[in-house]
């Protein structure tokens, strides 16, 4: 768990967030050093009755004497996963910055961590997809050795209340599709070889992200890396490189599609070519760089 400081707790309203909140809160009251939470609750406006969630969190928050935050967006039924997540933390970066908190805390179990490291597996994400759900200076995730069960049991134990999203049991969604038909046939022997492999792949990540940075600082300037160093790279190396230059200037929604393709160009394209890289962002060809502009 946290220790002193505000920190903004996503709460969704769901079991998982409200056992999160309640424990925080028992820590609050024994912690010897200045604790102040702020919950944060966005409507994503998928569902008809997600209003009732708000006003569930709302009523829980104001019982517990501590502030609360919350925004509407207009999804609408048709938004997928990603959509959800990106306008999610979104509202809570701005809550962040809003109100000088020193974190984001959200309720991401054990059971959320293998889901997350399978769904991009399957994305083709590489060996930081299968560690990208861990704790961040900017985002805490203290329930990470618990499974969803512990909180369930937690919730039960502790008489708290919460609403079930029933979007959750729609296996139309990749991740509950990894949830129910995936997930739920592995064993606990299996789940534990998966948390130990995400664990080494961890150590293996912050050595291998050391020495690309390294290597980066000598061949790139902010958005421009060096075109003719890039391409005389292994191949493996030149994606490693780029999927690394690409985090360093904040786009971190891609694939190994994209950085296959954009390694590519940037062997054959011709000056002055631009190539998408996501959304609303290019990477711009030069004779002697490429160059990531908006």
């Amino acid at each position: 768990m946290p220790n002193s400081g505000v920190f903004v707790v996503a709460v969704s309203g769901g079991v998982d967030s409200m056992a999160l909140l309640h424990m925080l809160l028992a820590k609050k009251q024994t912690a010897e050093h200045p604790f102040i939470i702020i919950v944060a609750h966005l409507d994503h406006g998928i569902r008809s009755d997600s209003a009732e969630d708000r006003k569930l969190v709302q009523e829980v928050a104001k019982s517990y004497g501590v502030p609360f935050v919350y925004d509407e967006v207009a999804l609408g039924e048709g938004a997928n996963e990603q959509q959800a997540r990106k306008v999610r933390y979104e509202f809570l970066y701005k809550v962040k910055q809003n109100s000088a908190a020193d974190a984001i805390v959200t309720a991401h179990h054990g059971d959320d961590l293998l889901e997350t490291a399978i769904i991009n597996i399957s994305r083709g994400t590489g060996r930081k997809g299968l560690t990208s759900l861990q704790n961040t200076n900017e985002v805490i995730r203290p329930l990470l050795k618990l499974s969803k069960k512990d909180l369930h049991n937690y919730a039960i134990a502790h008489d708290l209340k919460w609403r079930e999203d029933s979007t959750n049991f729609d296996t139309k969604y990749r991740r509950n599709h990894i949830r129910h038909n995936v997930l739920s046939k592995l064993d606990n022997k299996t789940k534990n070889e998966l948390k130990q492999l995400i664990n080494r792949t961890s150590i293996a990540n912050n050595q291998i992200d050391e020495i690309l940075e390294s290597m980066l600082e000598q061949h790139s300037n902010d958005n421009q890396l060096n075109r003719h160093w890039l391409i005389s790279l292994p191949h493996n190396v030149g994606l490693e490189i780029i999927a690394t230059w690409l985090r360093q200037n904040d786009y971190r929604d891609f694939d190994r599609k994209t950085l296959e393709r954009l390694l590519v160009a940037a062997k054959v394209s011709q000056k002055g070519n631009k190539i998408e890289v996501i959304k609303n962002a290019k990477m711009l060809v030069h004779k002697d760089s490429l160059e990531l502009v908006k």
